[in-house]
Order: structure tokens, then C-alpha cells, then sequence
């Protein structure tokens, strides 16, 4: 099976421009290819997996990857599936945002002459001159058009600022620009950037003729796509400082069982004849896949001995063993405790496990948290300084959050 057919077959592909041609390219390893990254925070997330891994597939078959850093659209903020503003930038926190970027998409992808680049939008779009890409680029973009694009529906009734209505142009000149500088003749994004991707395949097209080879792949960001990264309202970051290698791959291993052969389809690396011999996995067998889900990933992004202490964490913790050295931890101090005791909801706050003591009381009260092995009942309940010593207090909070609580 070749590359595209691969692509296709694992659940990757939702909508494409000229597929014989991105067929053929992709498959002989001429495509040379971008994927953007607006630098909205300093690290990226488990969200990102699907264009990072795919970069990966891409460049291990000879094709060039573009990682575009969005120093200068994030300036402006994409309004794709919002429905409000996003928060202003300096460009200190973006050029900041894009360094750590680089760094965490070099496990990924190989950077070096001849091999991947990784470009600044802010390059050539902090040097236009506003009246010539007016006359350069707006004819070329119909306003009725722009309104019914998908990107820009969610913020029509809220409103839809001026400054954000201006991305989709952004986002086409990029193409433009990446496809006359860098010969790049392919662009890769969410199947909800379909809108603003066409708009550069066909700015292209308009001012350097319709025989220019410009083409638009999205992939398929179903309701697991949406919500790949997030967890109780969180970001999963691949920053082990904000996201620890415990929490990454319990993450993934808590996927839910409907997701498991999906994400193993899409985001490793495992043949697939191996995955579909994994498909009829029931009972057991699919926890031993969610297992070999968050090993992949995991060693994929924090390498296999984190992985592996990871799962043997994981594995000793869920089967009553006393392994805790990779759990996450909170230090409390004495200062913490009153008469030598604390409360469960000050607990369960000062290690964030609510945000909130309302939080923290609605949790106990609906049978939600357990100290050392025993359910917690009574919101007043207390523990003593002493319980925290050594290896501390285990807490549980649900079924799948597990976190300790150690006094230094």
C-alpha cells in the first residue's frame, strides 16, 4: 500500500482539492507541503498529534514539510470554531511561543537543508502595506463568499470583529507567499479550516493563472478530533512542566472505548495490519489496546523511558501496588495544616483537583473522592499531618484520576 492509500485507509483524509495529482505527488514523494501553527500558547498539545505525526509520515516517504509558525495571524486570532475573540498576543509571547515550538516538533520531524523548515508568517506579513493588499489580494475575495464560510458562522451572532474577518485573507496570502518563495504546492489543515485553505488554492489560481499546481488537503477532525487534548476543561500539553508523562499517558489511556482503535488508526505508528487484527478486541483486550495507545504516544513525545515508567506506574497503581514515584504530586507544607489537621476540601483545592472548595464539596457529596483506599462521605472530614509523611497520602478523585499529596 502506498503513502496516500495509507492516509486514506487509517481515517486520516476528510476533503481534498486535485486527489489524482496529490495522489501522485504524495506517493513519489514530490510534495512539498505546509501545515500552520499559531503561537497561541508556549507549548503545543495533545491536539496537534494529527498534523505532527502526519508531518512525520510525509517527510519518512521524501516529501518536504513547512512547519508555518503563525507570528503574524496570531495577531489576529482565527475565529474557526469560536465564539469569542482571542486573547491579543505581544510579539515577545509569540516569538517566546514559537522557540518552544520548534523544539517539541523536532521529535517529530527532521529540520536541516534539503529537509523540513520551519517559517514565520510575520516575516511578510508585518512588512505589508494595507492599501496594496487591498488592491493586490481583496479583489480576489467576495464578501458574500466569506460570510457563508463555515470559519466565520459560529461568530455571526456574538459578532464577528473586523480584525478576526481579516484571517481567512491572512491565511490565502500565506499560501500564495509559501507557494511562489518555497515552491510549496500543498497545504494540510483541519477539515474546519476547509474555508480559509480554498481561499488560498484559489488565490493562486487567480493571480498566477489556472495552470498553477496549488492544492488543499484537510484531515478529518471528527468529534474525537475536537476534543483530542482535552480533559476536564484542560489543555494536554507535550510540556512535561505542564503536562507530566504520568498525566500524558493516562490521558490516552483513559481515551474511551469507542476512540481507542480510532486514535491507534490514526496517530501511531503500528502497521496497519496489526491494527486490524486489533479491531475485535473486547473486555481486556481493549484495555491492553488503550495501554498500547498511551505507550506510543507517550514515547513518542517524552521518550520510551518515560514510557515505560509511565505504564509500570500506571499498571502498579490500577492493580493495588505501591509504585507512586511518577504520580503527580503535591509538596504541602505545615503552614497548610490547622491544629495539625486538614480538611478534605482544602485537600482536594491545594492540590488541585477542584478549583474550587464548591467544587470540592459537590465531588465528596456525590461519592466522587477517596483518600488512601477509603471513600471520603463527610465534607468536614480531616486528616492528620502524620498520614502525609513517607510516601504520603494517596487521593482518588472519580475513576481515573489518581494524585498524591506528600508534607515536606
Amino acid at each position: 500500500m502506498q503513502l496516500y492509500e495509507e492516509l486514506v485507509a487509517r481515517g486520516l483524509i476528510a476533503q481534498v482539492t486535485n486527489e489524482e495529482e496529490i495522489r501522485e505527488m504524495i506517493n513519489a514523494g514530490k510534495a512539498t507541503f505546509y501545515i500552520g501553527f499559531d503561537c497561541t500558547a508556549d507549548s503545543l498539545t495533545a491536539g496537534h498529534f494529527m498534523a505532527l505525526t502526519l508531518m512525520k509520515r510525509l517527510q519518512m516517504a521524501g516529501n518536504r514539510p513547512i512547519a508555518l509558525i503563525g507570528g503574524g495571524t496570531t495577531m489576529i486570532g482565527d475565529p474557526s470554531g469560536r465564539t469569542d475573540m482571542r486573547k491579543m498576543l505581544t510579539k515577545e509571547d509569540i516569538d517566546h511561543n514559537a522557540g518552544c515550538f520548534k523544539r517539541q516538533m523536532e521529535r517529530f520531524i527532521e529540520f536541516g537543508e534539503g529537509k523540513a523548515q520551519m517559517v514565520n508568517n510575520a516575516d511578510w506579513l508585518l512588512g505589508l502595506n494595507y492599501v496594496e493588499l487591498l488592491r493586490e489580494v481583496g479583489a480576489c475575495f467576495s464578501v458574500n463568499n466569506m460570510l457563508r464560510a463555515d470559519c466565520y458562522k459560529q461568530r455571526m451572532e456574538k459578532g464577528l470583529s473586523f480584525l478576526e474577518f481579516n484571517y481567512m485573507i491572512m491565511q490565502s496570502y500565506d499560501f500564495y507567499h509559501l507557494f511562489q518563495r518555497y515552491d510549496c504546492n500543498m497545504q494540510f489543515g483541519g477539515n474546519d479550516q476547509w474555508s480559509n485553505m480554498l481561499g488560498g488554492t484559489e488565490l493562486i489560481r487567480r493571480k498566477l493563472g489556472k495552470d498553477a499546481h496549488a492544492m488543499t488537503i484537510t484531515l478529518l477532525t471528527d468529534a474525537q478530533g475536537n476534543k483530542m487534548g482535552k480533559t476536564a476543561g484542560n489543555a494536554v500539553w507535550l510540556d512535561a512542566n505542564k503536562t507530566t508523562p504520568y498525566d500524558f499517558y493516562q490521558y490516552w489511556r483513559n481515551v474511551e472505548d469507542a476512540d481507542v482503535m480510532k486514535c491507534i488508526r490514526m496517530l501511531t505508528f503500528l502497521p496497519l495490519e496489526q491494527i486490524n487484527e486489533m479491531d475485535g478486541w473486547e473486555g481486556s483486550q481493549l484495555n491492553r489496546a488503550k495501554e498500547i495507545l498511551a505507550w506510543e504516544l507517550t514515547s513518542m513525545v517524552h521518550g520510551e523511558a518515560e514510557a515505560n515508567k509511565a505504564q509500570e506506574s500506571a499498571r502498579a497503581l490500577f492493580g493495588g501496588g505501591g509504585d507512586r514515584s511518577d504520580m503527580p504530586t503535591t509538596a504541602l507544607t505545615g503552614e497548610q495544616f490547622e491544629d495539625g489537621q486538614i480538611g478534605i476540601l482544602h485537600l482536594m483545592t491545594a492540590c488541585s483537583l477542584a478549583a474550587s472548595r464548591g467544587e470540592a464539596r459537590r465531588l465528596v457529596q456525590q461519592g466522587g473522592v477517596s483518600v488512601n483506599g477509603e471513600k471520603v462521605a463527610d465534607i468536614d472530614q480531616k486528616f492528620s499531618q502524620e498520614l502525609f509523611s513517607g510516601e504520603g497520602v494517596l487521593i482518588k478523585k472519580g475513576k481515573k484520576v489518581f494524585h498524591r499529596a506528600v508534607l515536606v
